[in-house]
């Protein structure tokens, strides 16, 4: 049973296809999350990575993980609208087994510190019981307003 639907996370984050890379959260503790991402044949990436052999990158499954890790950050702020999670460090990474399609991502995101704008958490994916991915991920909290450079006149 999902704690937040997809419908839910979009209003959460500001992702859309074709990388919003969390499709619902399990779990939802003050400073833990679970979510899961199902792995279809059809994600673009599979076409160039690799057309034979089709394996996640590493690199979105580290996203997947940082995603769910920003939905923690935003829900328990009130003022989520007006702000952006935006990733800045990724650390000890270590991807243990190929992501296939067919495959369900649980996305498991552990708050290790947090000060006011930046969270530090460690993240574990797995598939099926198998630990796939680890890596440890931190975050900045940033306005909108700040972060979207103003066009250029």
């Amino acid at each position: 049973m999902a704690i937040l639907d997809i419908n839910e996370i979009r209003r959460i984050l500001p992702h859309r296809y074709p990388m919003l890379l969390v499709d619902r959260i399990v779990e939802l503790e003050a400073e833990r999350i679970v979510g899961i991402k199902n792995v279809t044949a059809t994600e673009p990436f599979f076409s160039g990575h690799f057309p034979d052999f089709p394996v996640m990158p590493g690199v979105l499954i580290v996203e997947a993980m940082a995603q769910t890790a920003g939905v923690l950050v935003l829900k328990s702020i009130p003022d989520r609208e007006s702000k952006l999670v935006l990733l800045v460090s990724i650390e000890s990474a270590k991807f243990r087994r190929p992501v296939v399609p067919g495959d369900q991502l649980r996305l498991e995101m552990v708050l290790l510190k947090r000060k006011h704008t930046v969270a530090k958490m460690a993240g574990r994916a797995t598939v099926d019981g198998v630990l796939v991915a680890e890596a440890e991920v931190m975050c900045k909290l940033a306005d909108k307003e700040e972060t979207i450079p103003a066009p250029a006149l």
